[in-house]
């Protein structure tokens, strides 16, 4: 086992070696014509890959510019046949015939160059120009005169191309071969015997070409020749071979030799006609052309280095002698290259697009960079621009790869569009450049984020259910699902009344992000509301983004004030409790007729009694006023306008009969105001009898509910009744109550009032001054108080707070206002109003 592995190893060092020396590059030979299917080598191993290495690396041959007819098989990892191979088609003449291949190996990527030389075989015959030559030779030809014949082409190379020619057996003619240099043969035929037109005027003979290979292949041209008479002299060129050279970017037109004949003959016999050789292909005469009278020769056509590097003209004079005579000579063009050829840059590989988090040195594409010129017109330098962040790496002569060489952020830039620039080393520089659009996927590493930390949210009260009350927005620059943003709410507390869950209250869209209400608002019931808005995105995995909204109700004039009840009433009838909880319901917009007793001849300024109201409002919809509605005009009675309070407008006399009844109505400052009406009936009595009423109502209060306490009015008879007994009453006791009721009007009269209509609401204090009346609830721990006396200069208002309504839906009805309404007095030495312990 320990041999084995030493041998596998060595063999694995040997292949390395030899291919340090070789410059990384593998060399396979393979004869043209190969079946398919032949293996030319065992490339994977070569390459030093194991077994099953070459398929799970997914070794292939990368495409180039021309069919290869070779593949590499995935199994074996062996390069093989595929198609016909044919060196004359691939390669032409040039030799030796050698494919550049690149072979691509994944995981990690990396590129091998093979090189794959065709060797040739004998399987191209020669060829003539055409299986018939005709010429024409003057009967005073003299033995040894040359006559130039087109000789055959081989597209076979090396020994396979060598050609030797026969001519068949003839007494008049030879042949001579010569070579002009080691690639150009020259066939003449010589004429051996003097001819005699007479004797046989056509001579017929084939010409062979045989080529050097083995087995050899030939091919054959008829020559039928036709004896002239007459014209003994041919024209005759000073030399047989002229040279010469011309760049390849020599202009259309341009004289470049001028060529001379001369004929001993004389007459016409003497005039001399120039043309090409039957010899010049037709594609030669489109590039050339010779003038035939004065034998200069230009350039018709464009030359091209890179296509034909030389031409070999073969030029006639021939005279007007009959038979005309002529003569022969070679014009040997060479071409000579400029740099008019810019590099060429090809993709031959291209992965894209690439993730933003690829590592430095990641190879984006395979390219391939040549030059047509030759020498330093065809040496060529890349660069890529811009220089980042990409770059070029030399893998092979003429072949790049474009690599990362700096991180990518796709959020900056999305996409590049990179240049891949050539430059040869020609005078003047050829450049060429290809473009190269680099598109980066995208990775899930950025996390939502809201254009706000905080959003703050106005709402008003009583919105309807679905509302929308925001548009909430979290920006993720990444895209497709990384950058698809999710809203949620996350539980938050509510201010005002404990905390609730705020998704019993509003509720995001998970796409738009779009804030709405689940249930109308209720500022009496929730105030303040602060939740969290979360936003996550589809990546994964998912990154998520928080932004904290802070909703504010908005009172609006939604309730209508509530009379309280007396305060004198029965706790049965609910007390301040109730008024609260009907205020907030919207109803209790009227009440019941409420008593109160005044003296004749009470001076003005005494009060009577006092209306008592709450509004479930806070601010301006919670501050309330006091009119008097009826009687109109100057009546005995006026109302405080912010107090409620009922005093004597004036000194009161039997005049004003036994009793008024006043409609008083109190309305807020909302908009637009709601009020409610409360019915006042004051009886007017005696001085002693308003004393002892009082007295009595008060001593009763605790064990029964007066008249008074409840507001129920009493029929006449009841009331006729009720006053002579208790003038009766007085006058029997008049000495023993004269001085009880001196002191009780006394303490009626300058006493400190709190309310003269009231009632045993414990939970309640009704503090009460001439700007207003409010309630206090014990919900609340402040301490509170207006006190009765002088006119304080500022009003201090108080949102009241009540109990919780019962459940289901409460009307919240508003008792239409009076068309003749007084118009709303404004509060002379205002300051401004404390809600809740903070000024508005």
């Amino acid at each position: 086992m320990g041999e084995r592995w030493c041998a596998a190893v060595l063999r694995v060092l040997v292949l390395q070696a030899a291919w340090a020396l070789a410059g990384g590059q593998v060399r396979y030979s393979v004869a043209e014509e190969a079946k398919a299917g032949t293996v030319v080598g065992r490339l994977a191993q070569d390459l030093g890959l194991e077994a099953g290495e070459a398929e799970a690396r997914r070794l292939r041959l990368v495409a180039q510019g021309r069919r290869a007819s070779v593949e590499v098989s995935g199994a074996s990892g062996a390069l093989l046949v595929s198609s016909r191979l044919d060196r004359e088609e691939l390669c032409g003449k040039s030799a030796p015939c050698g494919l550049r291949l690149e072979v691509l190996l994944e995981r990690p990527l990396r590129v091998f160059h093979v090189e794959l030389e065709v060797t040739d075989i004998n399987d191209n015959a020669p060829i003539f120009p055409a299986a018939r030559k005709n010429l024409s030779i003057a009967e005073l030809s003299v033995p040894g005169s040359r006559f130039p014949l087109e000789g055959a082409s081989d597209a076979d190379i090396g020994a396979n191309a060598q050609l030797s020619y026969t001519l068949s057996p003839s007494e008049h003619f030879g042949l001579e071969v010569k070579s002009k240099d080691e690639n150009k043969i020259s066939v003449l035929l010589v004429l051996t015997k003097p001819l005699d037109r007479e004797t046989i005027p056509v001579h017929r003979l084939v010409l062979t070409a045989s080529d050097g290979g083995r087995p050899s292949l030939s091919g054959t041209m008829e020559l039928v020749i036709s004896v002239l008479d007459a014209n003994d002299n041919a024209p005759q060129f000073n030399q047989s071979v002229y040279k010469v050279q011309l760049p390849e970017n020599t202009a259309s037109g341009t004289v470049f030799y001028h060529l001379t004949a001369t004929d001993k003959d004389e007459g016409s016999n003497q005039e001399v006609y120039y043309s090409f050789s039957d010899a010049i292909s037709g594609k030669i005469q489109d590039l050339f052309k010779i003038d035939e009278k004065s034998g200069e020769i230009r350039t018709i056509g464009e030359l091209d280095f890179e296509d034909v590097q030389s031409y070999d003209l073969e030029i006639e004079a021939r005279d007007k002698g009959t038979p005309p005579l002529s003569g022969h000579c070679s014009v040997e063009l060479k071409v000579l290259d400029v740099n008019d050829n810019a590099p060429e840059v090809r993709v031959t590989s291209l992965s894209v697009p690439v993730a933003e988090d690829a590592s430095v040195g990641t190879v984006v594409a395979l390219l391939s960079v040549s030059d047509r010129d030759s020498g330093e017109n065809g040496r060529v330098r890349c660069w890529v621009w811009p220089a980042s962040p990409f770059g070029l790496e030399a893998t092979f002569a003429g072949s790049y790869s474009l690599v990362l060489r700096e991180a990518l952020d796709r959020e900056r830039v999305s996409e590049y569009e990179v240049e891949v620039r050539a430059e040869d080393g020609g005078a003047p520089a050829l450049r060429a450049s290809r473009g190269l659009r680099v598109p980066v996927s995208d990775v899930n590493d950025n996390a939502p984020a809201f254009a706000q930390a905080v959003y703050t949210v106005l709402a008003r009260e009583n919105n309807a259910a679905g509302a929308e009350l925001a548009r909430l927005w979290a920006r993720d620059p990444d895209e497709a699902g990384n950058g698809r943003v999710s809203y949620s709410v996350w539980e938050g507390g509510a201010g005002g009344g404990g905390w609730r869950a705020a998704s019993s209250y509003v509720s995001v869209d998970a796409e738009s992000g779009r804030l709405w209400a689940l249930r109308p608002l209720d500022y009496e019931e929730l105030q303040v509301l602060q939740f969290e808005v979360r936003a996550v995105d589809a990546g994964e995995p998912p990154l998520c983004g928080n932004a904290t909204v802070q909703l504010f109700v908005l009172d609006e004039n939604d309730n209508a004030p509530a009379l309280l009840p007396p305060a004198g009433s029965a706790p049965e009838a609910g007390g301040v409790a109730a008024a609260e909880a009907a205020a907030a319901a919207g109803a209790g917009s009227e009440s019941g007729t409420l008593w109160a007793w005044a003296a004749w001849g009470a001076p003005a300024g005494q009060v009577v009694a006092k209306i008592r109201a709450v509004d479930a409002d806070s601010g301006y919809n919670a501050w309330l006023r006091y009119e008097l509605w009826e009687p109109r005009g100057k009546g005995p009675f006026r109302v405080g306008l912010y107090s409620g309070e009922v005093s004597t407008a004036r000194a009161l006399d039997e005049a004003d009969g036994p009793r008024q009844r006043l409609l008083i109505v109190v309305r807020d400052h909302g908009e637009p105001a709601r009020s409610a009406t409360a019915t006042l009936s004051v009886s007017l009595v005696e001085a002693a009898e308003a004393a002892a009423a009082a007295g009595s109502s008060s001593s009763s209060s605790s064990s029964s509910v007066s008249r008074s306490a409840l507001g129920v009015e009493l029929g006449p008879g009841a009331a006729s009744a009720a006053t002579n007994v208790w003038l009766v009453v007085a006058i029997c006791a008049v000495s023993s109550l004269f001085l009880l009721a001196v002191v009780l009007y006394g303490a009626s009269r300058w006493a400190p009032r709190a309310a003269v209509l009231s009632g045993p609401g414990p939970t309640t204090l009704v503090c009460a001054s001439e700007v207003g009346s409010w309630s206090y609830s014990q919900r609340h721990s402040r301490s509170l108080c207006v006190a009765d006396g002088a006119a304080k200069s500022d009003l201090m208002v108080f949102s009241p707070n009540f109990p919780p309504p019962p459940p289901g839906p409460a009307p919240k009805d508003t008792q239409p206002e009076p068309s003749a309404l007084l118009d709303t007095s404004h509060c002379e030495n205002w300051d401004g109003v404390l809600e809740q312990g903070r000024l508005i």
